[in-house]
């Protein structure tokens, strides 16, 4: 049906004095004496725009006074108090009834509450807000690398490797469960591929492969890691931003990895004030300003080594001991972004022994070219590294793993044919979208959360 986004209609004063078509929800209404008023929202705005009908007129207004009904509005635009517009009724259509018993029937829900309807909760003004910012993030993340000659690559959901070498995938499988077989190859044998598979925990290996042809490239779609952590900052399955950069050393990926986040942040801020301003009032008093504050500064760098002096010398009463070699918490990365440096700050050359098999190996022999991106407020946002361009010394890593390097052919020799340094990084976009927006639950940033024991 012909009508006009409520985002034009507020947005646009040449709609005032016009006759015009809207279709939306009812997110509140109220029936006066000789006049009734719907908040109308068609999820193209945060704003609602006002219907305003004239209780004299022959208009049939009274079912669509509920909430959640659909509608369809026909009408004039017309000047309201403070630089707004309302819409004077002229005939409104019932689309879609909805009955007393809609379960979004106060202002203010908690969270948890609308976690128990993933389908309805996008009406609401919060996940309103997040879905339209969540959408002009992703915009903006495919505009960054598309002006940097980036080439997008869709990389397989379905592996038979496991990139991060630490078996936290879900199995792929038409077989299901069976006694038939009397052993696990008898059984992958007769499966769909005739070998194990799974879901990927991350594109980057055929990121790689990509790379060592285009030179540069970034994946950006979901992930899956069947880790049993059931925490406000781990889903099962969550959206991946990975580049993969040719010629390129550690120095290179941070660079990348600080212009990305402060050219996405910039455009969230630019595009979205209205949002922006909610989540200020509604989630995090001075969010606007920490974003600001956070891209007008250059990022701090250090090394692993110094971060575990500089924690061991603070004084700090930490849940989680620090020692060299033990991998950081997350209190102790918000204490080097928050009280050392108070901006976002990347940590580089991790100990080789917590970091994956395909990071570059350093000269000192005991930590790698790795860096991790932390940001005040929430830790690690960012992990990354130079990847190991030499074959031996690669090879030489994944058998100290015990890896079956039989299911890397592929990844081992583009360390034969023509190898170069390279390096990239992987951002969970869900947990930059917590950083923007100042939602403390990553279950409240995606359409329908996957998590331990949760699926709908």
């Amino acid at each position: 049906m012909k009508h006009i986004d409520i985002k034009e209609i507020i947005a646009n004063p040449e709609y005032i004095g016009k006759a015009v078509t809207v279709c939306g929800w009812v997110r509140t209404a109220r029936n006066s004496k000789n006049v009734a008023f719907i908040e109308l929202n068609d999820g193209t705005s945060l704003k609602h725009l006002q219907i305003v009908i004239d209780k004299a007129s022959d208009i049939d207004f009274e079912p669509a006074l509920h909430l959640g009904t659909s509608i369809k509005v026909e009408g004039e635009v017309v000047q309201a108090r403070q630089d707004s517009v309302e819409i004077n009724a002229q005939s409104i259509t019932v689309i879609g009834t909805c009955p007393p018993e809609y379960p979004l029937q106060k202002k203010r829900h908690t969270l948890e509450f609308l976690r128990t309807m993933p389908h309805l909760r996008g009406r609401t003004n919060t996940f309103n807000a997040i879905m339209r910012v969540r959408s002009v993030m992703a915009q903006a993340l495919h505009r960054y690398f598309a002006e940097r000659n980036f080439v997008y690559i869709n990389t397989p959901l379905i592996t038979g490797s496991d990139c991060e070498g630490a078996g936290e995938m879900f199995q792929v499988t038409t077989i299901g469960y069976s006694t038939k077989y009397e052993n696990e190859n008898d059984y992958y044998a007769d499966d769909f591929f005739g070998k194990k598979a799974g879901l990927s925990v991350s594109g980057q290996l055929e990121g790689e492969v990509a790379a060592m042809a285009m030179g540069k490239i970034y994946t950006f779609g979901p992930s899956f890691r069947a880790e049993n952590s059931n925490t406000p900052k781990h889903l099962a399955e969550f959206w991946h931003v990975e580049p993969e950069i040719a010629f390129a050393e550690i120095g290179d990926v941070i660079e990348e990895a600080e212009s990305m986040i402060k050219y996405v942040i910039r455009t969230v801020l630019d595009t979205c004030p209205n949002e922006m301003k909610f989540f200020d009032a509604h989630f995090e008093n001075g969010l606007i300003d920490r974003l600001e504050d956070l891209i007008s500064h250059e990022f701090g760098v250090i090394s692993y080594t110094e971060a575990i002096k500089l924690l061991q010398e603070s004084g700090e009463d930490f849940a989680y001991p620090v020692d060299w070699g033990c991998d950081l918490q997350t209190e102790h990365e918000r204490y080097i972004a928050e009280k050392v440096f108070k901006k976002a700050v990347f940590v580089t050359d991790y100990p080789k022994e917590i970091k994956s098999f395909y990071m570059k190996q350093n000269p000192d022999g005991k930590t790698v070219a790795a860096v991790d991106l932390l940001v005040p407020g929430v830790g690690e946002i960012i992990g990354g590294s130079e990847r190991e361009a030499d074959y031996d010394k690669l090879v030489a890593a994944m058998e100290e793993r015990n890896m079956n390097l039989s299911l890397y052919t592929d990844y081992l020799e583009l360390r034969k044919y023509g190898s170069v340094p390279h390096g990239g990084f992987g951002l969970g976009f869900e947990r930059l979208i917590m950083y923007v927006t100042g939602v403390s639950n990553i279950r409240d940033v995606i359409l329908y959360p996957r998590t331990v024991g949760s699926i709908r």
